[in-house]
């Protein structure tokens, strides 16, 4: 059984499977990371989510404020061991719910191409294709999306 925790990015827990989700950036996007390294930094983000199977910490992601009515989701990342059990979708599910309490309506979102998993978890949950913004506008490796969370 799966259990989210909702938290801040100051929980050691989120913080040990940051460091693993950037090891896994680096080797996947070798001289281009440093350039993403810069916009995932993880200080003072208030709202993170961390999955727990087994009371074992196997899953996260967190929401930053990206404009009025839009959050921006980041930090998405589940354990290898873990993967393909619905532990990103139900992490997920639960930011677009926390997103919606805070009161905002849209979520938007960046992914690497050289992360296909990533972006069929991302169209499996109602997230669609959308123009690079802000810092992504004309980065070739970078896909982002979209959801209304209404």
């Amino acid at each position: 059984m799966i259990t989210l925790l909702r938290t801040n990015s100051e929980h050691p827990d989120f913080r040990t499977l940051v460091t693993l989700l950037d090891r896994e950036l680096h080797q996947r996007d070798g001289e281009e990371h440093a350039f993403y390294a810069q916009f995932n930094t993880i200080d003072a983000i208030a709202h993170v989510i961390v999955a727990y199977a087994e009371g074992k910490a196997v899953g996260c992601g967190a929401i930053k404020f990206f404009a009025e009515d839009t959050t921006e989701v980041k930090r998405m990342f589940v354990h290898a061991d873990y993967r393909s059990r619905g532990v990103a979708s139900l992490v997920l599910k639960e930011l677009e719910a926390w997103a919606q309490e805070l009161g905002f309506t849209v979520c938007v979102l960046e992914t690497g191409k050289r992360q296909p998993e990533a972006i069929r978890l991302y169209e499996k949950n109602g997230y669609v294709p959308t123009p690079n913004y802000g810092q992504y506008i004309g980065v070739e490796n970078s896909v982002c999306f979209r959801k209304e969370i209404q």
